[in-house]
């Protein structure tokens, strides 16, 4: 199956004058010519200030009362701490002007930056005017094919700059991209053409079992988050120490697990005969798993080696979920699905975590696998960026970035006046090129596909590239983002699913995350009882990974897994993809056997 997506947001901004660089360089050369009137001074007084002291020194040497001595002593001093001062004051300005100069570098890229950006606008305008002249003519000679005229116009995409250094953070600014994907849409209505593919048979979302649907509420702890995280920039998130004030009652496991909120997407999916619906579909499921975020900044616990997580959905939506933490340095968790209605999704992800001061960067490493029994179409994705924001002073918010294998995302322009946040658009395209439906939507909210039925392609000429312009059906709605519950603001902002992780489950393993006693403190609203109690989990962790490695050092006999990693998981084991030819944990089967058997002495005590 070969298809392929294109992704971007719309975004303009404002041009800014050419007369702010010019005060710029004048303000510098300003700058520059009072400095080297200061150092002038400063010479002087370098150059006269040891005349005086050789003259006072001299003066010591003669005979006088004892009182003028003292007194021409004490001058000779004060004359050597006036000349220390000078001396400090020409080299705080000298530093001064160091400073503004390298301001003034970043001031003139911004600058050129907006130049650039002011005359590819011009030239994206110009480009859809010529378009608009290009559509009503079209719809004059045939207005049969397009009864609604209005546009969608989709700018050229302005992508925030790769994420900058840690020497350099500051230096944050704008690319241009002459080659962005854009093109412009045109709804035409054909009644004939107007089922919604995508509305078949409606599953239930109402379970067998009742779920609960409340915790208590979060209590109000305040933190100097500052005063902790000062000394923890660069480093990696997993190795910093952190109370479980900054948490929310999940383990990353769980969180893992709340991709599958919008499962029926994928049991419609399956469903599907053909190939490049069930991509729009597929392609919103891989958008929903982002939903949860938008006011989830809570950081989840982070998994002890040998947790698991299982779901058990099988009565009420017909799949079983089950995840388990198969590497502690770097974190990885190994997932693995299987539906009875036609679909199996497995994972391993690794996250990467750095507070960079400003903001904090979760880098989800690892390949999301996705496949249809019925016709064996094997989809693969990664999971993007997520950035929070205003880490330090100001209200927490959350951006999903970069690119996935199937979906192009961009983080939000906060310097662009017009931009739209959260934004996702696309194309789907066959393997011949020849493009399908549009994409449209937002990671927060919806998606909705849009079948196209004619296209015309631009060309290429002197006056600049032009876009292409589809002609689509009326978008249909393929995913929309379930309601928040009632009072979610005082219960972490959990969605419906997320509330029910924790509840009391029969039978599952003693090293399912829902039995972590920290986190149940955590819940019920224990904080200190529960920062106590995951501090001993810590360090009972440690402990058992000294020992561990200790064993391992002095048996000669052991496995060489045994040997480099002195630990081995119990239901996922590593085997290269044939699809990415990455190695990658993958489920090796008998943990519901287990469960069915309520056999668990092969598990380890980690709580």
């Amino acid at each position: 199956l070969n298809t392929h997506f294109f992704w971007y947001d719309s975004a303009d901004e404002e041009p800014t004058s050419q007369s702010d660089h010019s005060e710029i360089q004048g303000t510098l050369k300003t700058l520059a010519s009072k400095l080297d009137d200061l150092s002038t001074c400063n010479d002087l007084i370098a150059k006269h200030g040891a005349a005086l002291q050789r003259s006072l020194s001299e003066l010591e040497t003669l005979r006088v009362p004892l009182e003028g001595g003292e007194k021409i002593k004490a001058v000779n001093e004060r004359a050597t701490l006036f000349r220390i001062t000078s001396n400090a004051m020409i080299n705080a300005c000298r530093d001064f002007l160091d400073l503004a100069e390298s301001h003034s570098r970043r001031w003139q890229r911004v600058l050129q930056h907006e130049r650039e950006q002011r005359t590819h606008l011009e030239e994206t305008i110009e480009q859809l005017a010529k378009q608009h002249n290009s559509l009503e003519r079209a719809w004059r000679e045939a207005p049969a094919h397009a009864v609604n005229t209005s546009v969608m116009r989709h700018d050229v995409l302005i992508p925030w700059k790769e994420e900058a250094s840690d020497e350099d953070e500051d230096t944050e600014y704008f690319d241009a991209m002459e080659d962005s994907p854009a093109f412009i849409t045109v709804t035409a209505t054909d009644p004939s053409q107007h089922s919604d593919w995508n509305q078949e048979d409606n599953v239930s979302l109402q379970p067998h079992r009742k779920r609960r649907t409340q915790i208590p509420e979060k209590p109000n702890y305040s933190l100097n988050l500052w005063s902790i995280m000062k000394n923890c920039i660069g480093k990696e998130l997993s190795k910093i120490p952190m109370p479980v004030n900054f948490n929310e009652p999940l383990s990353m496991l769980q969180r893992l697990t709340e991709d599958l909120e919008y499962h029926e997407l994928l049991d419609k999916a399956a469903r599907c005969e053909n190939s490049l619906e069930q991509m729009c579909l597929v392609a919103a499921f891989s958008v929903s798993s982002y939903s949860t975020t938008v006011h989830r900044t809570a950081k989840p616990f982070n998994p002890l080696l040998g947790e698991t997580y299982e779901l058990d959905r099988l009565e009420e939506f017909g799949y079983r979920s089950l995840c388990e933490q198969v590497s502690h340095h770097p974190p990885a968790a190994a997932h693995h699905v299987m539906s009875q209605r036609g679909w199996t999704l497995w994972q391993e992800i690794t996250i990467a975590s750095k507070f960079r001061g400003k903001y904090l960067s979760i880098m989800p490493l690892g390949a999301i696998h996705l496949q249809f029994h019925a016709s064996g179409n094997h989809y693969v994705w990664r999971k993007v960026t997520s950035t929070v924001h205003n880490i330090i002073v100001g209200k927490l918010w959350i951006d999903q970035v970069e690119l996935l294998t199937l979906l192009h995302f961009y983080d939000y322009q906060y310097f662009v006046k017009y931009s739209k946040p959260r934004n996702v658009t696309g194309v789907v395209k066959d393997s011949d090129g020849q493009a399908h439906y549009i994409l449209s939507g937002t990671w927060d909210d919806k998606m909705e596909s849009a079948k196209i039925v004619q296209s015309s392609r631009g060309s290429s000429s002197s006056e600049g590239k032009q876009k292409t312009v589809y002609q689509t059906l009326t978008p249909k709605l393929l995913w929309k983002k379930y309601p928040l519950p009632e009072n979610a603001e005082n219960m972490y902002y959990f969605s419906s699913l997320a509330l029910t992780l924790n509840e009391e489950e029969e039978g599952v393993c003693w090293t399912d995350s829902r039995l972590r006693p920290d986190q149940q403190l955590m819940e019920a609203g224990r904080w200190d009882e529960a920062n106590v109690e995951k501090q001993r989990l810590e360090e009972k962790q440690r402990a058992t990974r000294r020992r561990r490695e200790a064993e391992a050092n002095c048996s000669p006999g052991a496995s060489f897994i045994k040997r480099a990693y002195g630990y081995r998981p119990l239901w996922f084991h590593q085997r290269t993809d044939e699809m990415t030819g990455e190695t990658i944990y993958v489920y090796k089967g008998g943990y519901w056997e287990a469960k069915e058997r309520q056999e668990w002495s092969m598990c380890p005590d980690i709580f």
